[in-house]
């Protein structure tokens, strides 16, 4: 399983995406996984890999909380949450949806 963080500095939520998402590899036993954290910089590479905002989380090459209306662009992505709206997924939401392609290999 191949766990890709995208982000673009102006955008704080991808730190907190980041220990949330290592947090929850801690969880389902998969802690040997390692995050690729890549930064984007401009709007045209934003475009080449199709980057929705910040933080992006891309397992195997897909996005798990893809809703469909998200826009690419360099700006900070909003997720829903059972907190409500947020900056990134919660370690309960990573925990599922990793448990889930984990389940598929």
């Amino acid at each position: 399983m191949k766990v890709e963080l995208l982000y673009f500095d102006g955008c704080p939520n991808w730190t907190v995406a980041d220990e949330r998402l290592a947090r929850a590899l801690v969880v389902i036993g998969r802690d040997d996984l390692t995050v690729h954290r890549r930064r984007v910089e401009t709007v045209e590479e934003a475009s080449a890999v199709s980057f929705t905002g910040s933080p992006t989380v891309l397992i195997d090459g897909r996005d798990p909380f893809a809703t469909g209306d998200e826009q690419v662009g360099l700006a900070c992505r909003v997720y829903s949450t059972p907190q409500g709206l947020g900056g990134s997924p919660t370690v309960e939401q990573f925990v599922e949806v990793l448990s889930s392609l984990s389940e598929e290999v």
